[in-house]
């Protein structure tokens, strides 16, 4: 009993740092009126991936066509969208949209834009999610939106890490949403070694590769920003802003460099 009681109270605790992560950037960007230090692929990448992540939830947790179908190819089981899976999607897609929004409301520095790199993974995989549409059946439709808000999930800190090193400054990215997620992925990553070890069998962590890896990059991610944070690019101690910081000249996909 008191295994379970613990359990539920992991899974509760990583669930609500992992929804609480994506304010502090909100906040950050409201107090400063600018995204300067943001990159805008990570945004680009974020909104893309929750939408993905979003429809694949919804048609998981509402179509008995879907689930039959996923009961026809898993022996019957059936699958294993919660209704807290929907709610962080939704929550998730909402303040996503939220930090892009502010991204055209508020400040940027001069050439901060999607890359060409971004926009050609856009389009590339809407095309071919349109081509799916047509062509398969619904239920390959939203497996192959799993696939892309995987996509998203591995590169879109990518381009921030590479903003901060060209920046060599961490300033207009928000530390704490880092310290949230990985506090939420080592929880997450806990709760799958209590899982095995109750059990007895490693399958609760090796059974779901995808999850497995997911976690383990985001948890390296937020290990190099905080080194970048607290170790690489420390100058960042009283300013008000990215202006009387740093001394920087646009770069043409990532926003501001360092002179």
């Amino acid at each position: 009993m008191i295994g379970k009681w613990t359990a539920k109270a992991n899974v509760t605790t990583y669930f609500v740092a992992w929804s609480v992560s994506f304010y502090p950037q909100i906040i950050l960007n409201y107090r400063r009126k600018s995204v300067e230090g943001l990159s805008i692929d990570f945004l680009v990448y974020n909104v893309y991936g929750f939408a993905c992540y979003a429809v694949f939830n919804t048609s998981f947790y509402f179509s008995r066509t879907i689930n039959d179908e996923y009961a026809r190819r898993h022996n019957g089981h059936g699958n294993l969208v919660r209704f807290n899976d929907l709610f962080f999607s939704y929550h998730a897609l909402f303040l996503s949209l939220v930090t892009l929004a502010q991204s055209f409301a508020y400040k940027r520095a001069n050439g901060q834009s999607a890359s060409p790199v971004a926009r050609t993974f856009f389009f590339a995989t809407a095309a071919g999610l349109a081509y799916t549409a047509v062509a398969s059946s619904t239920y390959t439709l939203v497996y192959c939106l799993s696939f892309v808000k995987l996509a998203c999930s591995l590169i879109k800190y990518v381009p921030q890490v590479w903003l901060n090193y060209t920046r060599k400054s961490t300033a207009g990215w928000s530390i704490h949403n880092i310290m949230l997620d990985f506090a939420g992925g080592t929880l997450s990553f806990t709760q799958l070694l209590l899982d095995a070890a109750r059990t007895g069998s490693a399958g609760e962590v090796l059974g779901n590769p995808v999850k497995l890896g997911l976690g383990l990059t985001s948890i390296a991610f937020d290990l190099v920003f905080m080194t970048q944070h607290y170790v690489l690019y420390i100058d960042r101690k009283g300013h008000k802003d990215v202006e009387s910081q740093l001394g920087f000249r646009a770069s043409p996909n990532y926003g501001t460099v360092e002179e």
